[in-house]
């Protein structure tokens, strides 16, 4: 497919998919400003999220911390002067975390103590050399259902996560991120998301946001809060194979 076809292919996806985020903004009675596209660009080529940067979707999200680093190098040779936001929204191992900080703006995955730590010192290692800024913003991943084959800090333990985030000079806790479970009702694993943010609003004031909605489910996040829906097969198409 050419350039210039995959753009037009990406432009009307995005026009869709927007209409979608307001017509769910408008039933929930919320603007549309308030909630964030994120363009999970995980196993397409960085040429896909050039085009998404013509386009004016600058928040771009990954979810294996290896296909980000090379991807995020080869958009900064194709889009220099671009401003891209990197997300990382996948599960995340503490031995990768001075590999996550020198490409990704924004951790959502954050789901254990060990781990914000780990980030807090690669994010001032990162500011030591002057390769990057001195803070981080995280979000903390939430298990709706508590298996921890899925990733995901039990709800139990939220609490003392965000106070060991909120003690680090390096972190900036912004919110909460969930995947509603395979199984459940989006409504209630949703409801149930707002409410627990709704507690951590209580003791971090600042901890505002809530990431949550995907392709099939965006809707449903929008009327119970989410301030970010994370989208990649309604907007780049199905997800092509890893090797031919």
């Amino acid at each position: 497919m050419s350039d210039a076809s995959r753009r037009d292919q990406l432009a009307e996806s995005l026009r869709a998919l927007r209409a979608r985020i307001d017509a769910a903004c408008a039933r929930a009675n919320r603007a549309p400003d308030d909630v964030r596209l994120l363009a999970v660009t995980k196993r397409f080529p960085a040429a896909d999220a050039a085009l998404l940067l013509d386009l004016g979707v600058a928040n771009l999200a990954e979810n294996r911390a290896q296909e980000a680093v090379g991807k995020a190098a080869e958009l900064a040779r194709l889009r220099p002067a671009a401003p891209a936001r990197w997300h990382m929204v996948g599960r995340l191992q503490r031995n990768k975390a001075r590999s996550v900080v020198t490409w990704a703006d924004e951790v959502q995955s954050v789901d254990s103590p060990a781990l914000a730590e780990a980030l807090a010192k690669a994010v001032r290692g990162r500011a030591e050399l002057g390769d990057g800024p001195a803070t981080m913003d995280v979000m903390i991943q939430v298990s709706l259902d508590d298996d921890p084959a899925r990733g995901g800090c039990p709800a139990a333990g939220l609490p003392r996560l965000a106070e060991r985030i909120a003690e680090s000079g390096e972190l900036r806790l912004i919110g909460l991120m969930a995947v509603a479970p395979l199984l459940a009702r989006p409504e209630g694993a949703f409801g149930r998301l707002a409410e627990l943010a709704a507690t951590l609003r209580a003791d971090h004031p600042h901890a505002t946001e809530i990431s949550a909605g995907m392709s099939g489910d965006l809707e449903v996040a929008i009327e119970y809060g989410s301030t970010c829906v994370r989208v990649g097969t309604a907007l780049l198409g199905g997800r092509p194979l890893a090797s031919p």
